[in-house]
């Protein structure tokens, strides 16, 4: 078992585990920690406690200090200073006729480093771009090409739903959305009803799948003839949220609706009927 606090770096970022050493440190706290990208200020998320050593990776750095006043006038100045190395940039690429579009810059906060997050196509060329951009802030450069769907937490907005962006509020870490999930749930594969601000799947599909999965499991397919109280018939419709099964009956030529649980406590009805 390894003592630990979870450190987040952005507002909706990925959790990272620290050891908290000798420190004592409550949620919510700023502190400087080490990572790989050199030295960084972050805010526990997750209060000091114990997690098995196959929840972390190992060796788990240690978190240097709790932050201080100046610590927090830095990372304000390094986020002015981003501001304006977007305009610069934004310059060079236009100079360079590069096929790219610049979405965020981000200091360390040492100011070691300063990445550049830009969305292309394709591949880019941008080796001439480095080298003017190095010229210019006198510091590592490095240039990240993302995503759509990271451009979309970067940049934040508001949804179809009307709320927020999930991925840009509290979703830190993306989970694959499959076009399955919005067939299991009977939505509309309209793509413009089912995207998000990305252009993808909405990260929302996944939310309610496990319980419409169980649903599918315990229910009868459709197709399949099953006995009801009011005689024989096939399964023409399923409503998985409601558990109601629509069943058209041979013998009378009409469609009943019919709750699951009714139907499996029938004595004619078996838990996954068959043809």
């Amino acid at each position: 078992m390894h003592e630990v606090v979870g450190v987040r770096f952005k507002k909706a970022g990925k959790i990272y585990y620290f050891s908290p050493g000798s420190l004592e440190i409550a949620g919510e706290e700023a502190v400087i920690v080490e990572t790989s990208r050199g030295v960084e200020y972050g805010k526990v998320v997750v209060s000091p406690k114990f997690v098995d050593e196959q929840d972390v990776v190992l060796p788990l750095k240690q978190v240097i200090r709790l932050a201080t006043v100046e610590d927090t006038l830095v990372v304000k100045e390094n986020r002015e200073a981003a501001r304006d190395a977007i305009d610069v940039c934004t310059k060079k690429i236009v100079e360079h006729k590069l096929d790219m579009k610049l979405v965020d810059v981000e200091y360390t906060f040492d100011r070691n480093k300063v990445l550049f997050y830009f969305t292309a196509d394709g591949r880019i060329d941008f080796r001439e771009l480095v080298k003017d951009l190095a010229a210019i802030f006198r510091t590592r450069i490095e240039l990240r090409q993302i995503g759509v769907r990271d451009e979309a937490k970067l940049l934040g907005g508001i949804g179809p739903c009307g709320r927020m962006l999930c991925c840009s509020t509290f979703l830190g870490d993306f989970e694959p959305v499959s076009i399955k999930m919005a067939k299991d749930q009977n939505l509309s594969l309209n793509p413009a009803k089912i995207s998000g601000l990305c252009g993808r799947l909405m990260c929302c599909l996944k939310y309610e799948n496990d319980t419409y999965e169980e649903a599918k499991k315990e229910m009868p397919d459709i197709g399949k003839k099953i006995s009801t109280p009011d005689g024989t018939g096939k399964v023409i419709g399923l409503n998985l949220l409601d558990r109601v099964v629509q069943v058209q009956l041979f013998e009378e030529e009409q469609t009943l609706e019919y709750a699951f649980d009714e139907l499996r406590k029938s004595e004619k009805l078996t838990s996954k009927a068959t043809d």
